[in-house]
């Protein structure tokens, strides 16, 4: 079974990814989207596309088990362009998480709804990392540099009602509704040049203000000291206004690959990967009943 789908919705297309646990953008899903988009441009009598996901999230991040591995399928990036380009109005429905590539690929949709529980951000510099898909050159464009400076920087992810005040979002709906909603939502679109965020020009605040760079640096120096990735972040938020479009994702690709060649990157996915090793026992049934613990007792106290 593939792990997306289409579904047609009178004069919208809804593409449905099913990649549990957390619709991680693999091979097949990525091909999956230009499938879809594709399938979406090549019909007349479709209008609008949605983006969505069956499962308990949006897509919540590239699969990290392809790292290090030959490329395989269309890339993130690849997909993204081709998704943007069109003229048909595509709108991201989003709940659960949009993070890391999934952030990007709401970011590649020419418009964003999501529910009240969603958060949305770009945590690659968590592993040593800055986004890799146009995620540095997107976001400015439609939330300026400002805004952007500490999703890119420091990770950590932003609510749905953040992500509608700084204008990354364009509507909350409906926590049940979401699917209906993101149709009504495309449908209302319908005949309207498409926005694209390649071509937003929200991240004109750093060019008439530079020094948001610099106190931004200050104001977290402590926390970003020591490391590689937080600095990139920041260099690749800033070509967002310096350079074209096309010019900074080739900056970001430079930053990112310098990122992923380096220790500190490498590290700190082994540690990921090590954390969540660790909470798994091999050839352990994992419906086993757990016994309850109630005593617990630790042994030397040495070095």
């Amino acid at each position: 079974m593939s792990v997306v789908t289409t579904e047609r919705h009178g004069d919208v297309l809804v593409i449905v990814s099913d990649n549990p646990p957390v619709n991680a953008l693999g091979a097949a899903v990525r091909q999956g989207l230009v499938d879809g988009v594709e399938e979406a441009l090549g019909d007349d009598s479709v209008k609008a596309v949605v983006v969505r996901c069956d499962g308990r999230t949006f897509h919540a991040g590239a699969d990290i088990t392809e790292f290090g591995k030959p490329p395989q399928g269309p890339s993130l990036g690849e997909a993204l362009d081709k998704m943007e380009a069109g003229d048909k109005p595509v709108v991201a429905a989003i709940h659960g998480t949009a993070l890391g590539g999934g952030c990007e690929v709401a970011l590649a949709c020419h418009y964003r709804v999501a529910v009240p529980s969603a958060k949305l951000g770009l945590p690659e510099v968590k592993l040593g990392l800055i986004p890799g898909a146009a995620g540095t050159q997107r976001l400015p464009r439609v939330v300026g540099a400002k805004a952007a400076l500490p999703m890119v920087v420091i990770g950590d992810p932003i609510s749905a009602k953040k992500a509608k005040e700084i204008g990354l979002v364009d509507e909350i709906v409906g926590e049940d509704t979401l699917a209906e909603d993101a149709i009504a939502f495309a449908r209302s679109k319908i005949g309207q040049p498409v926005p694209r965020s390649s071509e937003g020009t929200a991240n004109e605040d750093g060019v008439k203000d530079p020094s948001i760079f610099d106190e931004f640096r200050q104001k977290n120096g402590r926390r970003l000291r020591g490391f590689d990735a937080p600095e990139a972040g920041i260099q690749a938020v800033k070509a967002a206004g310096e350079m074209s479009y096309a010019d900074g994702v080739k900056k970001e690709r430079e930053l990112f690959m310098q990122l992923m060649t380096g220790t500190q990157s490498a590290a700190m996915r082994h540690y990921f990967f090590a954390e969540r090793a660790a909470n798994k026992i091999d050839d352990i049934d994992p419906n086993i009943d757990l016994i309850p613990i109630r005593k617990v007792g630790v042994i030397g106290a040495g070095t």
